[in-house]
């Protein structure tokens, strides 16, 4: 859909699907995935590479030249873990783009909100361009847009469930009528359908990992989130049918010939 651009932080992408490169059963397989999803940005652990001597990575099998790579901060159960390990990362020349992810509770995996909102202060101020993984939180989604963030990021249900909406569809459909910036449904999505819903809703992008990665064909279904993200905004953009509280013929019923 090359008439109709994903912009965050002035930088314009024709794809609305965004992917993660962990728990795939190998790298060919990894690759293969994000080439049939179409993605253009794909996000990578810090904590997966070895900031302090780097070596051999992921990094090393992505072609940086084509893609936008979106280092995380996960497994950062704090604001100063988070800071600290973008500012490595920017050292590093990974450059200015994070996802922020502050994430203490090691079963519900739900991040911090104030220690989010905490980090991405610290990190907007120093000239990041931060895009924050949150709760689907309206009023703190409407915070980190006023501080500076290039997006927000609320989950559908917790990372990696599949649970898809478990939390329900209204915070989500709050953040979208409130927020100027791009809002990307992150986290808890199972399916391609769980995808359409988000784009349909009005959201701008989705971000998958677990859902690609742990499937039993990674690529296939990779392709098929691709068609769902692409499905769901053209039915969001086409304008959808008012819901009815009964029924209404398909036929019209003017100018009927009776017996």
């Amino acid at each position: 859909m090359t008439n109709d651009p994903l912009v965050i932080a002035g930088k314009t992408f024709h794809s609305r699907l965004m992917v993660g490169t962990g728990k795939y059963p190998d790298t060919e397989t990894m690759l293969r995935a994000i080439e049939a999803s179409g993605a253009e940005i794909i996000t990578v652990a810090l904590r997966r590479i070895d900031l302090d001597a780097p070596k051999r990575s992921i990094l090393d099998d992505i072609d940086w030249t084509r893609y936008q790579i979106l280092p995380n901060t996960a497994g950062c159960r704090t604001a100063e873990e988070a800071i600290r390990v973008a500012r490595l990362a920017r050292a590093m020349g990974l450059g200015d783009w994070v996802k922020v992810e502050v994430v203490p509770d090691p079963k519900y995996l739900l991040p911090d909100p104030i220690g989010t909102y905490e980090a991405c202060k610290v990190l907007v101020d120093e000239g990041f361009v931060v895009l924050p993984y949150i709760n689907s939180d309206p009023e703190l989604a409407k915070r980190l847009e006023a501080i500076g963030c290039a997006t927000v990021m609320p989950l559908a249900a917790p990372i990696g469930t599949g649970q898809g909406f478990s939390a329900g569809l209204e915070p989500i459909r709050i953040i979208v009528e409130q927020c100027q910036v791009p809002v990307v449904v992150d986290a808890g999505l199972g399916v391609p359908s769980d995808a359409a819903i988000a784009m349909e809703l009005g959201c701008d992008a989705v971000l998958i990992n677990t859902a690609i990665a742990k499937a039993q064909d990674p690529v296939m279904m990779a392709e098929a989130f691709r068609l769902g993200v692409e499905a769901g905004r053209k039915a969001y953009l086409a304008g959808r049918i008012p819901k009815l509280p009964y029924a209404s013929a398909s036929s019209p019923t003017e100018g009927v010939v009776r017996s």
